[in-house]
């Protein structure tokens, strides 16, 4: 049932646009915010539990409708329940948009533009540099599908709704720390304080469940793209292995996938092939869902049902 209504869910999100501002989920700021100052002082292990009960309590509604209607009327309120959880835990922007409108900007020489919709990719200001700007927007591409879909994903098949909007809810928590890191905040102290003095617990716990969809991310990418270049990617460690846990994840998932583009000659100095790049970065993003992902997920639950 939970693939039903994921399908549901992707399809009906596309006829949706004009309600993705309600996925933002502003209001809940006020609330990361004092927890945010509350881990100011907290030893990592006490952060870590703090941002865990945060997260229960928050999660702990959507769980409860989830038992309630388990077993009412067929389960068909809860197949509808799901899907609306799954909508409104998707996002909180359409990825695919956000490139187009890079795309668009890039093609009309509109930088403003292209460093308004480099700066939601990127949860942070984006480089000066056009050649930087285009390289840290590929990677981006290949880490938020991490973020806004695929983890999203892997916990609602896993979970259901619950672990779909648990998933959501630890990501805004992230986002939240990166818009305070950067300076991005407004009317509060906290603004530019650096990460590991106050959100540090929350990308331990994004981490550590963005940690296995991250991997079947990179499978996909290896996959759906150029074999040999990704896994030659994939087993050349790079340095990740220096990085905090949560940012080595990102670095892996955008290695492989800028490997498996089969684009890593191009060069994003140059507006045309910096183009090419970004295309093939969304158009193996999409393929890994819909060519890679979903008819396993098909076959694995029409195994289950026929088992």
């Amino acid at each position: 049932m939970n693939f039903l209504a994921l399908l549901l869910g992707l399809a009906t999100e596309r006829m949706l646009t004009h309600l993705f501002h309600l996925r933002e989920f502003r209001w809940l700021d006020p609330l990361f915010d004092r927890h945010l100052r509350r881990l100011r002082k907290a030893r990592s292990w006490l952060a870590v539990s703090l941002t865990l009960v945060l997260t229960l309590l928050l999660v702990a509604p959507v769980a409860a409708a989830s038992l309630l209607l388990w077993d009412e009327l067929l389960r068909i309120p809860y197949f509808l329940f799901a899907v609306v959880v799954l909508l409104f835990s998707l996002g909180p922007r359409d990825l695919d948009d956000e490139v187009e409108d890079y795309l668009v900007a890039l093609e009309a020489g509109d930088a403003d533009t292209q460093r308004q919709v480099a700066e939601e990719l990127l949860e942070r200001s984006p480089p000066e540099s056009p050649h930087a700007c285009h390289e840290a927007v590929e990677r981006a591409i290949y880490t938020q599908a991490n973020n806004r879909m695929f983890g999203v994903i892997f916990w609602f098949l896993l979970l259901g709704p619950t672990g779909a909007w648990a998933f959501r809810v630890v990501d805004l928590m992230r986002h939240r720390v990166e818009v305070r890191a950067a300076g991005k905040g407004a009317g509060d102290t906290m603004v530019g304080e650096a990460p590991a003095a106050m959100g540090e617990a929350v990308r331990t716990l994004h981490g550590v469940l963005a940690w296995i969809p991250s991997r079947l991310l990179t499978l996909g990418y290896v996959l759906a793209g150029n074999f040999e270049e990704a896994m030659s990617g994939w087993r050349n460690g790079g340095r990740e292995v220096t990085l905090p846990f949560s940012e080595g994840t990102n670095e892996v998932v955008a290695r492989v996938g800028i490997a498996a583009s089969g684009r890593m000659t191009l060069d994003v100095g140059n507006a045309a092939e910096a183009l090419d790049r970004i295309r093939a970065a969304r158009s193996l993003v999409m393929r890994t869902l819909w060519m890679i992902w979903c008819p396993v997920i098909a076959v694995l639950t029409l195994y289950d049902w026929l088992i």
